[in-house]
């Protein structure tokens, strides 16, 4: 029954986030394993060539780079791990694009901090740019902004940023590859009688108890960040897979829904999740007044164009959530508007074509898309 759920859900999966660790990617500290990357390069080849879009969010910059200054320990300091992740940075992405290139494949290094993230301006445009690359077949190489991230806004570990990646991209599922084969009922380096979680539901309480424990010593997270990892991803309905990325063809097993490691079911679907998330946890910045047009477009799930747009209510930045309102003034719907209120006042009741020339940029078509936009009762 369980490797029938797995089967089902990851074989179905179209979009993933796979993340690979400190530890494998530097094979403990070693220096970068180029077997590995470009083991993982030709899986992920090969997952794509099923129709599959892939986001890989890498570790390894710090390590690559502590290995490449010749220090024998991690560093400690903030400024120390900056320069640790500047030298390093360059060397991991350079070996990510070499493998890549052996299968006619591109890669971009995108680098981000959580207030990227926190920002929806920010948030927007991470989204807008990711989706861009994966329409022109570039495989994205996600890592934190080490070299300029502080203590206040750092994700603190590679696990939190792939589940975050995922909520942003809308991904099917997260991949999290470790040197484990899962997740246990106890620690199995300690506990010989542990035994491994086959599936599970993100979430569940008992599982945070049962991955106490700290990470390696190349790497900053534990199975704690993989379990904390897969509940945010569940938010947004990705469902995750805490695997071994020693498996022999862990990815395209994995692809294929084969049951290798453990799965974390999500309990929404993406679109559902998404939606409930625009519906109930957004402060609305301001309103967009409809035409009757416009308002029967909403209504049979189509986005938002300019012309539809009568009247702007509020002050608000691009990305922000607003109600869209009947001529009558009823709400029908919420969502993130691409588009300042300035903006929005300058293209309101004017044609698609009309935006280059009264912004002085080619921005998005949709004043809201129907992807950021959820119908109210």
């Amino acid at each position: 029954m369980k490797e029938r759920t797995q089967t089902t859900r990851l074989a179905a999966a179209r979009r993933l986030v796979i993340k690979v660790g400190s530890a494998l990617v530097t094979n403990n500290g070693a220096g970068l394993d180029l077997a590995a990357i470009n083991d993982w390069a030709r899986q992920i080849h090969a997952v794509r060539e099923q129709g599959k879009e892939i986001v890989l969010v890498s570790s390894g910059a710090v390590a690559c780079g502590v290995q490449r200054l010749g220090w024998n320990r991690r560093p400690r300091t903030v400024h120390e791990k900056q320069a640790a992740a500047a030298v390093g940075q360059a060397g991991l992405v350079e070996v990510y694009e070499a493998a890549f290139s052996k299968h006619g494949l591109h890669t971009a290094q995108i680098l981000l901090t959580h207030d990227d993230l926190s920002n929806r301006q920010r948030y927007l445009n991470a989204r807008a740019t990711l989706g861009a690359l994966l329409t022109l077949g570039i495989v994205p190489i996600i890592n934190e902004n080490d070299t300029v991230v502080t203590d206040e806004i750092k994700f603190g570990d590679n696990d939190t940023l792939g589940a975050l990646v995922a909520n942003l991209i809308e991904a099917d599922a997260l991949i999290i590859l470790t040197d484990q084969q899962g997740l246990y009922t106890a620690d199995p380096r300690h506990n010989p009688a542990a035994t491994l979680i086959t599936e599970a539901a993100a979430g569940a309480p008992e599982l945070e108890a049962m991955a106490g424990g700290a990470g390696s010593r190349v790497g900053t997270g534990g199975m704690i960040t993989k379990v904390i990892a897969a509940k945010r991803a569940a938010r947004s309905g990705a469902h995750t897979v805490i695997a071994s990325g020693l498996n022999p063809d862990a990815i395209i097993r994995l692809s294929k829904g084969e049951a290798v490691g453990t799965l974390l079911i999500a309990e929404m679907p993406p679109l559902t999740a998404r939606k409930q998330w625009l519906a109930d946890h957004l402060q609305l910045a301001g309103s967009l007044r409809l035409d009757d047009g416009a308002v029967r477009a909403l209504q049979s799930g189509k986005s938002l164009l300019p012309i539809g747009v009568t009247a702007i209510d509020g002050e608000f930045e691009r990305g922000a959530a607003v109600a869209c309102l009947t001529p009558a003034g009823r709400e029908i719907a919420r969502g993130l508007c691409n588009y300042s209120s300035s903006e929005a006042h300058r293209i309101a009741r004017q044609p698609t074509a009309a935006i280059e020339p009264l912004l002085g940029y080619a921005g998005e078509a949709e004043m809201i898309h129907r992807d950021n936009l959820v119908l109210r009762g």
